[in-house]
């Protein structure tokens, strides 16, 4: 058994069979067609066997299998070619056998390297289009682990057809059976149906794992207890009649199993749109929650920026009034003494200021009119921006310098007698 593991699929060493095969509870197919899908690359279809053994709805819980013999010589004629040519028959085959067995120490057989398995298909497909013509049933158009993969997949039988050429009863099973109209409408609209020859590597490596006794063989095969089972096989040359009776008792005695498994996945699917449906809810939940949130950081960071201006505003008029007092007294150490009341150059000057109360003070006709400014700037009570004016009549007095005038004349020079008194006109709103 291992050493034709072992030459089937390339394992490396006995070791490594008996491990697959253990695996597999000793079930050589699933053994062998987990390891073709590995090499293909396909996923397993196969899963680990279940802990009884596998059933079909017979007596015996074996798989159903239906063998056509082929009919037994009639008559003194009949027996009579047929001891004749019984000798002869057994000389070929055992001359080809041993002819067979001999060459696979010659040379290796090149069906046991697959390379291109849909090629194999394809060129099976034209080559049996070609023969029988175009009128046959739907051939699935992949690999083998495909067409298992995607019956598995859709939950349909899959009917596999191995073609053996070199069989006496292949072409009569082809054209009166397989090519028949009943036939053909009833694999086409029932299951998936796929077929390779067995003289290409894909047909042949299928054959190794379905060991087939005799040609034509199909086999029926489903998804049964979450694995892919070979539930049917029909070997020899069938009738078509015969071939549709067998077709639809493997299939109603494995109904129940097919029925199972959809209802299993129909609440597998149904299971998943609800936690999609809750998982969908939560993340909308979850994205109210966080628009929320969002807005309120955003009034958050609204007030915060609104505190935080209003904070920058009292800094800065506190910074502004700082260096306003800071700039009013540096203008009153600045100031020149002011004169005594008796000395014939001086000016006494009344200011009213905005406020309504009134500022006195003795200035010199000499002085600049930027003097008189900066002692009012000086006072607590004068605006941060005003002007001086003169009653009558009523002029506006020049003490700061500008382009025109850059020296501010003094009192003498803008008209002041000794006697003023002029208005503080507040500038700060405009």
């Amino acid at each position: 058994m291992c050493c034709y593991i072992v030459d089937l699929t390339g394992l490396e060493s006995m070791d490594q069979c008996r491990r697959t095969l253990e695996q597999h509870n000793w079930n050589i197919e699933a053994a062998v067609q987990d390891r073709l899908n590995e090499q293909e690359g396909v996923p397993s279809v196969f899963n680990p066997p279940p802990s009884r053994p596998l059933q079909v709805n017979t007596a015996d819980h074996r798989v159903y299998s239906y063998i056509v013999s082929r009919p037994q010589p009639r008559g003194l004629i009949g027996w009579s070619y047929y001891m004749i040519m019984l000798p002869f028959r057994l000389t070929y085959y055992t001359l080809l056998d041993i002819f067979r067995f001999a060459l696979r120490w010659v040379r290796p057989d090149p069906r046991g390297r697959v390379t291109d398995p849909v090629g194999d298909v394809v060129s099976f497909i034209h080559s049996f289009e070609e023969k029988y013509g175009r009128s046959h049933p739907v051939f699935y158009q992949g690999t083998y682990s495909q067409a298992l993969n995607d019956a598995k997949r859709e939950l349909r039988y899959l009917l596999v057809y191995l073609h053996g050429e070199d069989n006496q009863d292949t072409d009569q099973f082809c054209r009166s059976t397989l090519c028949t109209e009943e036939v053909m409408t009833f694999l086409n609209t029932r299951m998936l149906f796929w077929a390779c020859s067995t003289s290409r590597p894909e047909g042949y490596r299928v054959s190794q794992a379905l060991r087939e006794n005799t040609f034509p063989f199909l086999a029926m095969i489903m998804l049964k207890d979450r694995k892919m089972t070979v539930v049917g096989r029909l070997e020899g040359l069938i009738q078509s009649e015969d071939l549709l009776n067998q077709l639809t008792f493997i299939m109603e005695a494995n109904q129940t199993y097919l029925m199972s498994e959809r209802l299993e996945r129909e609440e597998r699917n149904q299971t998943q749109v609800l936690r999609a449906q809750q998982d969908e809810a939560y993340l909308e939940s979850l994205r109210a929650d966080q628009e929320k949130d969002r807005r309120k950081r955003e009034e958050q960071d609204k007030v915060q920026a609104e505190e935080e201006k209003v904070r920058q505003t009292v800094l800065a008029e506190e910074r502004r009034r700082r260096t306003l007092d800071e700039e009013k007294e540096r203008k009153s150490e600045c100031l020149p003494p002011e004169p005594p009341a008796d000395d014939p150059d001086s000016v006494k000057i009344v200011f009213k200021l905005p406020n309504d109360t009134r500022v006195e003070r003795r200035f010199l006709f000499q002085q600049s009119l930027t003097v008189i400014y900066d002692f009012l700037f000086s006072l607590k009570e004068t605006p941060e921006k005003f002007q001086l004016v003169t009653n009558f009549p009523r002029r506006v007095l020049p003490c700061l310098p500008t382009e025109e005038q850059p020296n501010p004349p003094s009192l003498k020079e803008a008209g002041l007698s000794r006697s003023e008194v002029l208005f503080v006109q507040d500038l700060t709103d405009d």
